[in-house]
């Protein structure tokens, strides 16, 4: 039953909600609709506010109080819904639409400097409320934790814990916006394209929106101004081309929207719980931003990381691949953030007060069988520890061979290197990974399909093209476990005087009865454009022929591959549309108007020894 009613202006609703099995100290919720919180500098920020009631009377109690600050509509059931189940709970919920989105007053930009002082402000306002009792706790998913963190980074005194899931990004340079100095072009373009129609009234761009397809306009990059749908808002197209084309570390970068690496010494000092995926595009930050808090500050900071793709927490597969029953947090939302407020907030003896400083999911360890849903059943267990990386993971290098084997022994005699020719018109296409948005992110065979952009006929798998060097261990004799940090060291040099170098690592199954080709898993990636090799925060152009060592670094995972698979590592120069082509020409990017072919050699001698780092634990650790 939902009863309404007029308050000062704002609507007023009653949601009575009717018991469950489970005693609750709150039966009813009263929401306060479009309450109007004013930021420093006068913008209005409108914000539903959730109460815990009896008989359409809120508590008189000061209660704590849970914050989520969003670009998404407020008004949205998955908030709404989200909201009512905390307040029953005996909290007061706050629920609030950014600047310039929906209901609230101000111009939206993404990852802007206002943000964090919003949240300040917001977290102050909430916390001098008379229902209050002056402690606030954040909760929310991508945008929903990078909302957290800004606020954190201006330390608001009444801010009392806060459980970032998949967000908070620590750098947009490093991670998640770019990448090695390449563009996360399919993530941006592709928000962009979903957020404009969404909050738009106007049906001309709806209908603009709905009749483009935004797969079609990867390939018209780069895009300039006025020339693009995403011309129709300004605001948008402004944020998308500083993006593309603000290459260099600098000031664009350290804005604290787009960072927190620069302000982690002045951040909150509060129990945090970071989650993170081991296909999420923000894993860098999530684990970046725990180890150096957890470095940093004196409260509990926490690390839970698991097989999902960006909010796929209660899900068991990533892609085309299962994890089984055990990977997904069915209570994701609920009592999941539940027992974490109650500990932190109410001080109440949860299952959280004895949990383990990290936790994280070990992927691998299944049959390989294929499920009901087709998918690939690859299975693993969760495993506990007190830090990250793991002490008993010890770096082992795996070097590449002529004969294209993989092997922790050096190369001696034999070719010194293997060129191949990239064509930036012919790109190798994404096929999954830690991508987000309209690009489909997770685990697959890295086979060309039909329904992934820029794939082509006759569809063969990626590791049979000319510009794909495959090296790759012999079918294992035992299971060996992966968990940490990667790292390939390249020597590489091109005929450009710029271009890119993509390694992936895949896990290689067998053919099969259910996958009579095998399943070549993607288990993690990464890229280095080579003008911003050596970790430069500053484009430098390389010189042809000259050999260069450059690093890789893809993101962190933890896998078992089994016994008679493969360890497998993937090197290419483009990973599109993921990340955006480079051009080969060295002009400024993001502007350029010509691409050009490259041959680009990788070398793999006794003094050229090209190889990755992979840290094994040992069995039984």
């Amino acid at each position: 039953m939902i009863r309404r009613q007029s308050c000062t202006g704002a609507l007023v609703a009653t949601l009575v909600l009717a018991a469950t099995a489970v005693a609750q100290e709150w039966p009813e919720v009263t929401v306060e609709r479009d309450v109007m919180v004013t930021a420093r500098d006068g913008v209005r920020l409108a914000t539903d506010v959730y109460r815990p009631a009896r008989d359409g009377a809120p508590a008189r109690d000061r209660l704590p109080v849970l914050l989520q600050r969003t670009p998404y509509g407020k008004h949205t059931g998955r908030f709404s819904e989200v909201a009512a189940y905390f307040a029953r709970h005996g909290y007061v919920v706050a629920v609030q639409d950014m600047r310039g989105r929906y209901a609230s007053e101000g111009e939206f930009f993404k990852y802007h400097r206002f943000d964090a002082p919003d949240g300040y402000d917001t977290v102050e306002w909430l916390a001098a409320q008379p229902w209050s009792n002056g402690r606030v706790g954040m909760w929310g998913t991508s945008y929903g934790a990078h909302t957290q963190a800004d606020a954190a980074k201006l330390n608001p005194p009444s801010l009392a814990t806060m459980v970032l899931n998949q967000g908070g990004m620590a750098n947009g340079w490093d991670h998640a916006i770019r990448r090695g100095g390449a563009f996360e072009l399919g993530r941006e373009m592709t928000w962009a394209w979903q957020e404009i129609p969404r909050e738009s009234d106007d049906p001309v761009v709806k209908e603009l929106f709905a009749s483009e397809d935004v797969r079609a306009w990867y390939s018209a990059l780069p895009l300039r101004e006025g020339t693009s749908p995403l011309a129709a808002a300004p605001n948008f197209e402004e944020y998308f081309l500083n993006e593309l084309r603000s290459s260099d570390y600098g000031e664009f970068w350290k804005g604290i929207g787009l960072n927190w690496v620069e302000y982690y010494e002045g951040t909150a000092d509060v129990p945090m719980l970071h989650i993170g995926g081991w296909y999420d595009i923000f894993l860098r930050g999530t684990i970046g931003s725990y180890s150096e808090l957890r470095r940093l500050k004196s409260s509990p900071v926490r690390l839970l990381v698991g097989p999902w793709t960006h909010s796929g927490n209660a899900r068991t597969y990533a892609g085309d691949v299962d994890f089984g029953a055990e990977a997904a947090i069915s209570d994701f939302g609920t009592d999941f953030h539940l027992r974490w407020f109650d500990h932190f907030l109410k001080g109440e003896d949860t299952e959280v007060a004895s949990a383990s400083e990290v936790r994280i999911f070990v992927m691998g360890t299944g049959d390989g069988h294929r499920t009901p849903e087709g998918r690939l059943s690859h299975g693993g267990y969760w495993r506990d520890a007190d830090a990250w990386p793991l002490e008993e993971a010890v770096a082992t290098p795996y070097y590449f061979h002529a004969d294209g084997s993989l092997d922790p022994s050096p190369p001696a005699d034999g070719p010194a290197s293997t060129t191949y020719t990239f064509d930036p018109t012919h790109p190798v296409p994404t096929l999954g990974g830690t991508v987000s948005a309209r690009l489909r992110d997770g685990a697959f065979d890295q086979r060309e399909r039909e329904d992934f952009p820029a794939s082509r006929p006759p569809y063969l798998p990626v590791r049979s093209r000319s510009d794909v060097l495959v090296f790759q261990t012999p079918p294992l004799a035992e299971d060996v476990t992966v968990i940490g940090p990667i790292t390939l060291r390249l020597h590489a040099s091109s005929t450009a005087v710029d271009t890119d170098f993509v390694a992936r690592l895949v896990d290689v199954y067998p053919p099969s009865e259910d996958f009579p080709t095998g399943f070549d898993m993607n288990v993690t990636d990464g890229i280095v454009r080579a003008s911003y090799r050596d970790g430069r925060t500053t484009r430098e152009l390389i010189e042809p022929g000259v050999v260069y060592e450059l690093v890789i670094e893809p993101f962190e995972t933890a896998n078992v591959f089994k016994a008679g698979h493969r360890i497998r590592v993937d090197v290419t120069s483009s990973n599109f549309p993921r990340w955006d082509v480079n051009p080969n020409t060295g002009e400024p990017l993001g502007r350029n108007r010509r691409m050009i072919e490259a041959d680009n050699t990788i070398w793999h001698s006794a003094e050229r020894p090209s190889h990755i780092v992979l840290p094994i634990v040992p069995e039984g650790r």
